[in-house]
């Protein structure tokens, strides 16, 4: 992890951290998906690993939090001249991608595409298959159809 003094300070400020199903642990398996997208599509590092990072941070449950992007969002936004610089719209991307990421399904920008596919190809840890039709990028649907073929094999024994 490129910033792990920020991975850090996150995990220690926001009790969302400590969520077995939208902390931590899965903030980092969102960041290993994101690491495989975006070495397959040219996606900002910067930007999957921040989103990794911010996306679920804002939680104030593990239920139907629908705000909890949007707030997320505001927050990353109100700390811009703390985090690593990014230009304007890769700044932005960011900001898309953490606000949006529960609400919109589909997008062409591949910066987003690949935060939005490796939230998604976590699913698993609540007993939610990936679909590859949710994905946003072609590795993103050959993982996803991968997930679905492991867990047929594994459903028929």
């Amino acid at each position: 992890m490129r910033y792990s003094k920020l991975w850090k300070d996150v995990s220690e400020k926001k009790s969302s951290a400590f969520s077995p199903i939208h902390g931590i642990t899965h903030w980092k398996r969102v960041f290993e998906n994101g690491l495989i997208i975006a070495k397959e599509t040219g996606a900002n590092l910067d930007i999957v690993e921040l989103f990794a990072l911010f996306h679920d941070s804002c939680r104030l449950n593990d239920d139907d939090d629908h705000k909890h992007g949007k707030r997320a969002a505001s927050w990353v936004a109100s700390m811009k001249s703390n985090l690593p610089e990014l230009s304007e719209d890769l700044f932005q991307f960011l900001l898309e991608a953490i606000r949006d990421h529960t609400i919109v399904k589909k997008t062409d920008n591949m910066h987003i595409a690949a935060c939005w596919d490796a939230d998604r190809l976590d699913l698993g840890r609540v007993h939610i298959i990936p679909r590859e039709e949710y994905m946003n990028t072609d590795i993103g649907r050959l993982l996803a159809r991968r997930k679905q073929r492991a867990e047929k094999i594994f459903c028929n024994y």
